[in-house]
Order: structure tokens, then C-alpha cells, then sequence
């Protein structure tokens, strides 16, 4: 008797041992896995996202001070840096006489886009909300012919051995298509200037029929293992009719002005509409948003060039510059960020809309864990559903239906 209780206890616990429990353990089950809970434990964080450092939502803040002024537009900011008290930030401002009207229509005054005869503009603020713009833009367009005579756009800042830099877009003769877009950059001794434009850009797009040809788009600075890396988007020519996946790169250099040589496994990231990198302990993170296969997500790479996504986020800010105050210390011990500025486009629009600047608030720092912040189970309202953009138009509607008329079929059974 006592052996068969012994032996129906040790069939008992040997099916309940390769029955996953009710308490996800830490440790990977040595017993036969699917392949959903095997990528739980070789991919992702077993406890979900509440212990991943580098996984959170956003929340959104609109800021005051800046002026509503009729067919302006305010966006891609850069990296928040704290000189003495108060907080600095960049960005591409267009003041124009009427809306962006697209590339065929636009004119020496009229834009293409939003981000088309645009300066670089300054703002301060001391508590990250209310904020100071300045009179007149940091830096202005260079005169005809140089790059960026048309409209310097998205800049970067780079704080290097007690000077400012800022990167930007350099787009000359026109907006948009097939506009040849190099990197420049201006220097400056202060934050409040005066900015002095370097007479040559310091990237310039790649050569004929590589990924990023003809762009150089939305350059992020920072500093790692003594080296400056400046990250930028690409555009190519060949766009043909397919949906373009865009695509990051790196460039490194010694000095500011360069030369900076790119990176040869570029490029180093296959998604992102734009780039928002960070130092993060020995290496670089990233948060890529919007567009591509792996849009959505954050990514890390200890060496700032082979990333591997670390979690997947929602609602991540459009154009993020985040408040770091170790992007260019080079500690080797990244800290990561808590807030930043980004833009918001009110209508829901893209390229010819007028953007606004936002504040957006996080977790994604080794030092603070704000558990509100790693909640992943978000949920909306009726009016974020049925806003432009994401409601189906009536005339989309009306197509659908006919055409599914020849293919909704009775149910099989």
C-alpha cells in the first residue's frame, strides 16, 4: 500500500512538473516548451514589462509659450540640455504666407511641406513646461546657392569640449522628390549664440544606388567611447511605386567638424520614421517609431551599431528629443531619460500640416521606476478611433462594400 501512494504521488508531481504554474517563474522551465513561451524566456522579460528598464508608455503635456501664429509650424526638436538653470531646446520653425501646398505647387515663397523654408529657432524654459522662444531664429538659411538656402530642418545638438553644435538638414534648391539633402552644422560658444555655419556639410548622401542617396535626414548626436556618432535617417532615389521602408545609419568622427566616416554594416537599424538615440550604460538605445518592420520598439546595442529590440512600446512620441543629461558625457554608464519634448500634428496630417511642440513624460531610466509608466494595457476613447486618419472615409467605405460584394460569401461549414 505505502508503495503504490508513493508511486501515484511521483506520477502526480512528475505531469504537474511539466504543467506550466500559475506564478510565471524567473528561471526557464527545464520541461518542453511552446514556441510562445520559449521566446518569453529567450526574447523578452518573463515578468512582462514591469521590470524592463527599458519599456515604457508616454504620457502628454501641452506646453506654453509659444505663440499661435497663422501658417507656422513648430517641430522636430532637438535633445533638451540644462545649462545652469534653465533648459534649451531647438527646432524647425516655418513661418509662411499659406499652407504647405506640395511639392509640384510650391514656389521661392510658398512651401512644399511643413518642414519646407524653415530656420532653427530657440526656446529656454525652467521648468520644462513653460517656455521662452526667442525673437528671431538661432540660426538662419544660408544665402543661394549652398545647401540649405532652400530650408535647414530637424536639428541635433551636440555639447563637445564647452562648445555647442547644432546638425541639420541642408536642403537646396527644393523640398521634397528627388532634393539632394546633406548634413551641416553650425557652432556657437553660448546656447543663445551667435551660431556660425561650417562652410561645407559634414555627411553627405551616399553614392548612386545605395539606401540613402539622395537624404540625409533628422541627424542625432552622441557621444560614445570618446567618438562622436551622429545617427541619421536615409532616403534613396529609387523609389518606384513600392512603399519606401526607412532605414538608419551612423557616422562616426573625432571632432565635430569631422571628417566622419560611416559605419560599414550601415545601416545599423531597418525601421523608424525618426531617430531618437541615447546613451544607456555601455551602449546605445534607441526608440523607433512609425514606420518599417519593426517600428514601435526599442533597441539597444552595446558597441552603438548591432541593435537588438528590448520591448515594444505604444503611442511613442512623434520626433522625440528627450531630456539626457549624460548624452554627451561619454561616462560609460548611460542613465537614460524621464521626459523630452516632441511634435504633434493636430489635425492628424503629415507633410503639409502645421505641427505643434509637446511635452511627453516616461520611465525609461535606470535611476527612477515610476510603475505607472510600465503599464501596457492602454486603452482609448471613441474620438481616437474615429479621428482623420484612422476613421475609414465614407468614400473608402462605399468602395470596400462594392468590392466585397464578390467576395463575402456565405460562411463555410
Amino acid at each position: 500500500m505505502q508503495f503504490f501512494i508513493l508511486l501515484l504521488f511521483s506520477c502526480f508531481t512528475s505531469v504537474y512538473a511539466e504543467t506550466f504554474p500559475s506564478v510565471v517563474p524567473i528561471e526557464k522551465p527545464s520541461f518542453e516548451l511552446s514556441a510562445a513561451m520559449e521566446r518569453l524566456y529567450d526574447q523578452w522579460n518573463p515578468h512582462e514589462d514591469l521590470n524592463n528598464e527599458l519599456y515604457s508608455n508616454f504620457k502628454y503635456t501641452p506646453l506654453n509659450g509659444f505663440e499661435k501664429i497663422p501658417f507656422t509650424s513648430r517641430r522636430d526638436p532637438t535633445k533638451v540640455i540644462k545649462v545652469g538653470d534653465q533648459y534649451h531646446v531647438w527646432y524647425t520653425r516655418r513661418t509662411s504666407s499659406c499652407d504647405p501646398v506640395g511639392l509640384k505647387n510650391a514656389t521661392d515663397t510658398v512651401p512644399a511641406t511643413d518642414w519646407d523654408l524653415a530656420d532653427i529657432w530657440h526656446a529656454t524654459s525652467t521648468n520644462g513646461i513653460d517656455w521662452v522662444e526667442s525673437k528671431s531664429p538661432a540660426v538662419e538659411r544660408p544665402p543661394k546657392p549652398e545647401y540649405g538656402s532652400r530650408s535647414i530642418c530637424t536639428p541635433g545638438i551636440l555639447i563637445w569640449k564647452g562648445k555647442y553644435y547644432l546638425y541639420f538638414q541642408a536642403y537646396a534648391p527644393m523640398v521634397g522628390g528627388q532634393a539632394y539633402c546633406p548634413v551641416r552644422v553650425a557652432y556657437a560658444d553660448s546656447p543663445f549664440g551667435p551660431w556660425t555655419h561650417h562652410p561645407e556639410p559634414v555627411i553627405l548622401p551616399g553614392e548612386k544606388g545605395t539606401w540613402n542617396n539622395i537624404k540625409i535626414n533628422d541627424p542625432c548626436p552622441v557621444v560614445l567611447n570618446g567618438r562622436i556618432l551622429i545617427y541619421y535617417k536615409g532616403a534613396p532615389v529609387e523609389r518606384g511605386n513600392e512603399y519606401l521602408i526607412r532605414m538608419q545609419g551612423v557616422s562616426f568622427a573625432d571632432h565635430p567638424l569631422g571628417p566622419f566616416e560611416a559605419s560599414s554594416i550601415n545601416p545599423v537599424i531597418n525601421s523608424g520614421h525618426e531617430t531618437c538615440m541615447f546613451p544607456w550604460k555601455e551602449g546605445v538605445a534607441a526608440l523607433v517609431a512609425l514606420d518599417g518592420p519593426e517600428k514601435n520598439t526599442i533597441q539597444y546595442a552595446p558597441d552603438g551599431e548591432n541593435f537588438k529590440i528590448v520591448s515594444l512600446i505604444q503611442v511613442p512620441p512623434v520626433a522625440p528629443g528627450p531630456y539626457c543629461p549624460d548624452a554627451f558625457s561619454d561616462s560609460g554608464n548611460g542613465r537614460g531619460f524621464l521626459w523630452g519634448l516632441c511634435h504633434i500634428n493636430p489635425d492628424g496630417g503629415g507633410a503639409v500640416s502645421e505641427s505643434i511642440l509637446a511635452r511627453f513624460d516616461c520611465d525609461l531610466s535606470v535611476d527612477v521606476d515610476e510603475r505607472k509608466f510600465k503599464r501596457n494595457n492602454l486603452r482609448f476613447n471613441a474620438s481616437t478611433y474615429f479621428q482623420r486618419g484612422v476613421v475609414l472615409s465614407q468614400g473608402w467605405r462605399e468602395r470596400i462594400q462594392k468590392e466585397r460584394k464578390d467576395v463575402d460569401h456565405e460562411t463555410v461549414h
